[in-house]
């Protein structure tokens, strides 16, 4: 069964920067298909949050408040890769990060996901 693959964790410093990417486990998923890409986070004891959403029609992102401005959500022009890119990461950043993706036919994909360390 096709699920989605993340890549790109891993144990940095407060300041650093990292790039998360997601991948369909087989094939690839069409643009034309994709309602929405979103990557969500989950620390150690807490819930899991919404981190960024983009819908690619009609162009909506939006990030939760405190990645703002730090963190940007991309995607390739053909739908997938989709990316993550982390700058100034502070310790309060980690967790695993998980990509979710719906499409149009109404299935929603998932990732296992990836951990991020932010720690000196």
């Amino acid at each position: 069964q096709v699920h989605l693959v993340e890549s790109g964790g891993g144990l940095v410093q407060p300041g650093e920067s990292l790039t998360l990417s997601c991948v369909a486990s087989e094939g690839t998923f069409s643009a034309i298909d994709i309602i929405d890409i979103s990557w969500y986070r989950q620390a150690p004891g807490k819930e899991r949050e919404l981190v960024a959403v983009m819908l690619p029609r009609p162009g909506f992102i939006k990030y939760e408040d405190s990645v703002k401005g730090r963190f940007t959500i991309s995607r390739d022009n053909a739908g997938l890769p989709a990316y993550l890119q982390m700058n100034d990461l502070k310790p309060e950043d980690t967790a695993v990060y998980s990509c979710k993706v719906e499409l149009v036919m109404g299935t929603t994909y998932w990732g296992q996901g990836t951990q991020v360390t932010v720690s000196s």
